[in-house]
């Protein structure tokens, strides 16, 4: 009989230790240490560290860096185009894939319409699911859109299994091109004596996964739940292990849905895919379906900013509010935005830009659901709170774009000209941004540049006077000497 084994394993970075210890010694996280008990592998079951069992017939050996073969290597794409964009083109042969999100999020209908595509144009497919029965795997499967329901019949494969030696059993018989597994929290080996969902058993799954991906040049994508947090449960081997993290963020209560790359060893880690919840499934939507309406009418506590969404740029719109609170305990709450860098923003405008705010109860957000972490929203979100302040309103067709440093100056912002053109395009006619980055030349944008070099003065942007003394200010400051 196997004999077990006691160790302790760390759930922030995934290192295994002998004994339980207050600290990490690799990570230095507190208290994230859990006990698991790993037995060693039963006869007949994989051993990942046997090269026989592995497929390795000879050990590697170490070459020179000039004389290794680089191999081109064709990507496999979905047919879903805001997928293999955050993928980076589709999916690599032999890689493993998590994909993470909040539950009831429409993590298995995305997975299932990329499966449906490809079974589609004639790939094998498999989908396990450890949650549901075949029979729910089939209901969902007959509410997406499809060109070819026969065709994708015969090529989209349904288990419903949770024992990983039965699962890893039949795609070996099925030799699927794409393996989905849904989701990892409820599978489960027999040899290992915990239950499903505990670090042993995610542990050694996820092993014997990439170990398949690996070796049989089979994409495996693994479905992981997320914590309250919005982190991936379980320890953080998971993401070590696999070769691309996704994340599929979005609000339940909003129809549209974001997908971002946390890790991609094949692809950029900048590119978002976007999607609208339907009662077919997900529908690809483009960002000009998220931008904010810069012709409305202006609202006191409304600025528009253009803002960069992995290589597309949306004209999002961020709204603030403040209300009287109570000093020393007045309440910070931000959706879609830092909460952090919002408190850092309050401060510079208490004492740079001349509001008291500290009596105040202050609400920012960023509308239609997106999330804007980047610094160069900073000036937007900053003269929207000062906005909501004032009761003042932005000018009309009005859009901002700077990071705020803490001495209150105006920083310059990656990727002007893309975010000048984009807020052109969207119907913005004044555009606030860094004095010491105005480019040389603007050619064909029908735009009117402010530019500004401290927070103090961007709040002039908020004079009731509107346009016309803004640009005298202008004026005047171009005019002065240096």
């Amino acid at each position: 009989m196997a004999k077990a084994r006691t160790q302790f394993l760390c759930g922030q970075c995934g290192a295994v230790h002998p004994k339980w210890m207050g600290k990490c010694p690799d990570c230095g996280a507190w208290d994230a240490l859990e006990q698991f008990i790993e037995a060693k592998a039963a006869p007949g079951t994989l051993n990942l560290g046997d090269d026989a069992a592995a497929g390795i017939t000879a050990p590697a050996s170490a070459e020179p860096l000039g004389q290794v073969q680089a191999a081109r290597v064709p990507r496999i794409p979905t047919g879903v185009q805001e997928f293999d964009r955050v993928l980076g083109g589709g999916f690599v042969p032999g890689s493993a894939v998590l994909l993470g999100g909040d539950p009831g999020i429409g993590k298995s209908t995305l997975l299932l319409q990329a499966l449906a595509s490809l079974a589609d144009r004639g790939t094998n497919v498999l989908y396990a699911s450890s949650e549901e029965s075949s029979h729910q795997v089939r209901l969902r499967a007959e509410r997406l859109d499809g060109s070819d329901a026969a065709t994708r019949n015969a090529h989209l494969w349904v288990l419903s299994e949770t024992n990983l030696a039965r699962l890893l059993e039949q795609a070996r018989r099925v030799q699927p091109t794409v393996l989905v597994v849904d989701s990892i929290q409820l599978v489960h080996r027999a040899d290992v004596d915990a239950v499903p969902g505990s670090a042993s058993q995610l542990r050694r799954c996820a092993l014997d996964l990439v170990a398949f991906a690996k070796t049989s040049g089979c994409v495996v994508v693994i479905v992981g739940h997320v914590t309250k947090d919005g982190l991936l449960a379980g320890p953080r081997l998971l993401e070590h292990l696999v070769d691309v993290v996704l994340s599929f963020e979005g609000d339940r209560h909003h129809a549209h849905r974001g997908v971002r790359a946390i890790k991609n060893r094949f692809g950029s880690t900048f590119e978002v895919g976007l999607f609208e919840m339907t009662g077919t499934g997900l529908h690809q939507v483009d960002e000009s379906t998220l931008a904010a309406d810069p012709s409305l009418e202006p609202r006191p506590g409304s600025v528009a900013v253009p803002a960069l969404a992995g290589s597309r740029c949306l004209l999002a719109e961020v709204q603030a509010l403040t209300a009287t609170g109570i000093l020393g305990s007045a309440k910070r709450k931000a959706s879609g935005l830092d909460a952090n860098r919002l408190a850092m923003l309050l401060a510079v405008l208490e004492q740079h830009g001349g509001l008291r705010l500290a009596d105040q109860d202050v609400y920012a957000s960023a509308a239609g659901g997106v999330k804007l972490l980047e610094p160069g929203t900073d000036l937007a979100v900053a003269l929207a709170v000062a906005a909501a302040r004032t009761g003042r309103t932005a000018p009309a067709a009005f859009a901002a774009i700077g990071e705020v440093g803490l001495t209150g100056q105006i920083r310059p912002c990656s990727h002007l000209e893309q975010r000048m053109a984009a807020a052109a395009r969207r119907g913005v006619r004044y555009l606030a941004l860094p004095a010491g980055q105005i480019p040389a030349k603007v050619s064909g944008l029908k735009i009117e540049l402010w530019p500004v070099d401290h927070l103090s003065a961007a709040l002039e942007f908020l004079s009731p006077a509107g346009v016309g003394r803004v640009r005298k200010s202008i004026s005047a400051t171009k005019a002065s000497p240096k």
